[in-house]
């Protein structure tokens, strides 16, 4: 009995490291004279399309042609058209194109889908060194199965920075003694902003009320996320698939002041699409936004009767005064549709080598994404694949990126875990609050433009009473987000 078992103990690891497998029962299914085609829907597009299509090319043209793997990839335009596309192939709906076999995919997608029963089992395909590879929090955040396996695969993550019009803020810190040090917290920004919109409004002496926004962010929902979390306070608290909600008056009091007020009073504006194109605009100065996006931060600021050109610099989001040092987790990973062994096997074997560090960074350094493999996340690292690849990288998309390394080791990066009605959620902390804000500023430019001063007419929208007013309508609508049936 002894010789058998050790018999059978010698035959497996030679299998095992015939195949480079990951487990005794589980055997390489692909065969180079047969190569398996793989489909990828994904939503990059410009130079994030480019750079993913270059990588794919080589793949296919390399370590793909060696082990018997096609890939190609289509974008399917924006997140939500990517969403939409697969939810139809999911509900067989009539014209909806077949599952692909990887798609990009945010957590809450994916939780959806995954409860439909219809994503792989990544778990079954890399073994604990293989894992112990890549950034811990981003593979906690693809295990959102019920049994903790993991069904999210991170390709390129993100994080949020502040951007700032370094040509006009010079100009208007030497006039008022402001500096980059305010900027480090809510608070500060809130303050700085006042400052700014009174300045503004004070070069022209016979036209009151027209001073300026001064800062805006993307993502109102990470500000309620991240910001009620730096606080202390989990607002999605997710065990076993059930989400608590915690909604403390205290802390979204905190953050009703330093966002709804300043909207409404003008000093913090929202109004193209995303906050880079009012800085190009030259609506604001400074805003708050993905590292993603750092790439669309103008080179000039475009005005209608003439334009100039700007600087910029880079800084760490903003924190809560006395918070911690936490900053969003964000980016869609890659799932692999539930099919056969020798798809799914392939679908990890392409996420395998796109997540090596030098094919991850070379992406990175074109996109703005952060890397996800622990030997990858340094600045030396970029460097290094700079140098080697010949790359040529946007002094913008570099410098963001090396801002967010040197940071790692002082702040904390989370996002919460996946829930029932998770998007519905998300989408209450995106809109409830700004909607109101929009709206409300609107009236108060009414206001404004009849004589009123700006303490007139943006009194009643301040106060405790407003604040109560709004405080338990958040809290209903989104207890009725998460607890919503179908």
């Amino acid at each position: 009995m002894k010789n058998s078992k050790k018999k059978a103990g010698i035959l497996c690891i030679t299998a095992v490291l015939f195949f480079g497998l990951t487990g005794c029962g589980n055997k390489n299914p692909l065969d180079p004279g047969n190569p398996v085609s793989l489909t990828v829907w994904h939503y990059y597009n410009g130079s994030q399309q480019a750079a993913f299509d270059a990588l794919v090319e080589e793949f296919n043209d390399t370590a793909g042609r060696e082990k018997g793997i096609y890939v190609q990839g289509y974008s399917q335009g924006s997140v939500s058209d990517l969403e939409t596309a697969v939810r139809e192939a999911i509900n067989g709906e009539v014209g909806a194109d077949p599952m692909p076999d990887l798609f990009s995919s945010y957590a809450d997608t994916a939780y959806e889908v995954e409860q439909a029963g219809a994503l792989a089992n990544l778990s079954d395909y890399m073994d604990k060194e293989e894992l112990e590879k890549y950034v811990d929090s981003y593979i906690e955040e693809g295990r959102i199965a019920s049994d903790g396996s993991l069904r999210i695969f991170p390709v390129a993550k993100s994080t949020e920075m502040m951007m700032i019009n370094r040509t006009d803020w010079e100009a208007f810190a030497a006039a008022t003694g402001a500096s980059l040090g305010d900027l480090e917290t809510m608070e500060g920004i809130t303050a700085v902003a006042q400052k700014y919109y009174e300045w503004t409004d004070s070069q022209t002496p016979d036209v009151p009320g027209d001073g300026r926004a001064f800062y805006g962010r993307d993502a109102v929902a990470n500000y309620f996320v991240i910001g009620m979390h730096q606080l202390g306070v989990e607002i999605f608290h997710v065990e076993n698939g059930q989400v608590t909600l915690n909604l403390p008056r205290e802390e979204l009091h905190r953050l009703w002041e330093n966002y709804y007020v300043p909207m409404v009073k003008g000093y913090f504006g929202a109004y193209g699409s995303f906050r880079s194109d009012d800085v190009k605009t030259g609506d604001l100065l400074a805003y708050t936004g993905s590292t993603a996006s750092a790439m669309y931060f103008p080179n000039q600021v475009e005005l209608e009767d003439g334009s100039y050109a700007i600087d910029y610099i880079v800084m760490q989001a903003p924190v809560f005064a006395g918070g911690e040092r936490y900053a969003v987790q964000q980016g869609a990973g890659m799932v692999v549709s539930k099919s056969d062994e020798k798809h799914e096997y392939a679908a990890v074997e392409f996420l395998k080598w796109f997540t090596e560090a030098e094919n991850n960074l070379r992406f990175g350094s074109v996109s703005g994404y952060l890397p996800v493999r622990k030997d990858a996340g340094s600045a030396e690292k970029l460097d290094q694949v700079i140098a080697e690849q010949g790359l040529e990288v946007a002094p913008k998309t570099y410098d963001c990126l090396v801002s967010v390394f040197k940071a790692m080791d002082d702040m904390t990066l989370y996002t919460n875990k996946s829930f029932q009605n998770g998007s519905a959620a998300r989408k209450v902390l995106e809109y409830h609050l700004a909607d109101k804000a929009a709206a409300d500023r609107a009236a108060v430019e009414e206001a404004l433009a009849q004589g009123k001063s700006l303490e007139e007419a943006a009194g009643g929208y301040v106060t405790e009473e407003a604040f109560e007013e709004w405080y338990e309508d958040f809290c209903g609508t989104l207890r009725q987000a998460v607890e919503k049936q179908g």
